[in-house]
């Protein structure tokens, strides 16, 4: 066993003064990486000898995806030929991979309505007394809005686990495999129990709660904004999603007021503003923001272009995220524009203040 695994199971331990949360979250620099980006199965005697019934749902992306004739990467694998290699990492009779196909699409081209079908099959998977855990396979493009979305609308104490792949299935050296094993043994592991819904890729797990995608091509490319002492609300009965519409509108220097009253024109339900630095945003820009929300009843959420860090809304002026939270201005904390679209239109379709969600 490696030191990293002997530390991580002494933090795991009565009395560590870490949550799992934390552990889970990124939110501390030597909680989440394993030594050889597969950590062994943290299961004692006793539970050997159970079988974990683990639901996988299939939806496509880069892990279930070959070389097409031209070169360009499409999904093609399918769910079932994903999990084979899997069940050679646990002990012979411990493991059932249930695989269902949901879709099979680059997670780019997902919408509402799928993010609902997937939110769906999840609900049903977990609500069947036999299931132990579910594991959704899914594109990098989009895969920290659907664990957002899931955290959600998930209750119950039963981990939910998304993955996927940098590299596609056909690569010499894909990571689909040690992804997929990972994220099995993250629903498979009691600690995780009642804890919402993760996202393991790369040797590291994260909680869906402020995750993003860092890098567009690193193996370990998710990284999370996640502070410590960050609480999970309250899951939320489950309503369709497909119905409520939410743009993103980009702030940067000079941009002007009509970005914003053409997106309400249009029929925007909610806003969500990708501001600069600590969530800053222009005059012009900040006077349209604050007129979708007082004139128009929109919920409007304030978020930031940088990568890491909060949306504190510390700043004056017109423009500053301070003098916007007074006027009704919503800020993202640590989320940024995806998770915090899917978080304004969960509070629509459900009736709920957005601010009970950030």
């Amino acid at each position: 066993m490696t030191s990293s695994h002997i530390k991580r199971r002494s933090l795991l331990a009565v009395g560590a003064t870490l949550t799992i949360s934390e552990l889970l979250s990124g939110c501390h620099e030597n909680s989440t990486k394993s030594g050889s980006g597969s950590p062994e199965p943290q299961h004692s005697p006793t539970e050997k000898a159970t079988v974990h019934h683990i639901v996988v749902l299939s939806t496509g992306g880069t892990i279930a995806s070959t070389h097409d004739s031209k070169g360009a990467v499409v999904p093609t694998v399918s769910g079932e030929k994903l999990v084979k290699p899997v069940y050679d990492a646990f002990p012979k009779g411990t493991l059932h991979l249930e695989v269902q196909k949901i879709t099979q699409l680059d997670s780019s081209a997902m919408t509402l309505d799928d993010t609902d079908h997937v939110i769906q099959a999840v609900l049903r998977a977990l609500g069947r007394a036999e299931v132990s855990g579910v594991i959704v396979t899914h594109g990098t493009d989009s895969m920290e809005e659907t664990a957002i979305a899931l955290d959600t609308f998930v209750s119950g104490n039963k981990p939910v686990v998304l993955t996927g792949a940098m590299r596609p299935h056909d690569d010499p050296h894909p990571d689909g495999p040690s992804n997929l094993t990972l994220a099995v043994r993250t629903a498979t592991d009691a600690h995780n129990r009642g804890k919402g819904v993760f996202v393991a890729f790369g040797g590291k797990v994260f909680h869906a709660r402020g995750l993003h995608k860092a890098d567009t091509q690193k193996e370990d490319g998710f990284a999370t904004n996640c502070p410590h002492g960050v609480k999970r609300p309250a899951p939320l009965p489950f309503k369709p999603l497909r119905d409520v519409r939410v743009d993103i509108i980009a702030a940067y220097p000079g941009a002007p007021a009509t970005l914003i009253d053409s997106s309400i024109d249009d029929g925007a339900q909610g806003l969500v503003i990708e501001g600069m630095g600590d969530g800053n945003i222009g005059s012009t820009f900040a006077d349209a923001a604050v007129r979708a929300a007082t004139r128009h009843h929109v919920p409007v959420v304030l978020t930031t272009r940088v990568d890491a860090g909060q949306v504190a809304g510390v700043y004056g002026g017109a423009g500053g995220g301070a003098t916007l939270a007074e006027k009704g201005i919503i800020s993202s904390g640590p989320l940024r524009a995806g998770q915090s679209r899917i978080l304004v239109a969960a509070a629509l379709a459900t009736g709920t203040d957005p601010r009970k969600l950030f």
